[in-house]
């Protein structure tokens, strides 16, 4: 299996399948509304909006695993990450990263690349970075700012 073999639900409740985005360099994030790193959302869109011509593409899962953190529902989460720091990739329904009932896409990614605390998520604004050619190539922790990860995105574009 691969990353192309997952699909999610956009906001507006529209499935997408991953393999829309084979080609691309993707950044796969678990995102909360009124966490302490919720500014990384423009850091974010800073790079998405720099190396989306490059084919980057950042997906965002609102997660409320951790500390309540994201207790809106899907819609007033939408409304936040627009009007508060102008996100424009794309963001799915609020998911769960954790426990048996993580999102496929998630088992999926925790197995393919393990944190410093195993396959669990330790935070919200975990970050994966996936190749154009499906494969999960990197995992950075909740604290590493996005734009931190621009080096090794560039190798990637």
């Amino acid at each position: 299996m691969n990353f192309y073999d997952f699909e999610a639900i956009k906001m507006n409740g529209e499935k997408v399948a991953m393999s829309d985005y084979q080609g691309k360099v993707v950044i796969v994030v678990n995102t909360a509304s009124t966490c302490g790193l919720t500014p990384q959302f423009e850091g974010l869109e800073e790079l998405y909006k720099k190396y989306h011509a490059q084919g980057l593409e950042i997906l965002g899962f609102p997660c409320n695993q951790f500390a309540n953190q994201d207790a809106g529902d899907n819609d007033s989460i939408n409304e936040f990450c627009q009007r508060n720091y102008g996100v424009t990739f794309t963001m799915f329904q609020k998911i769960k990263v954790n426990g048996k009932e993580a999102h496929p896409l998630y088992q999926f990614l925790k197995k393919e690349a393990k944190g410093t605390v195993g396959s669990t998520i330790k935070w919200n604004f975990t970050k994966f970075v996936i190749d154009r050619q499906g494969q999960v190539v990197s995992r950075f922790a909740p604290a590493t700012e996005p734009k931190e990860m621009e080096a090794d995105l560039q190798k990637l574009l």
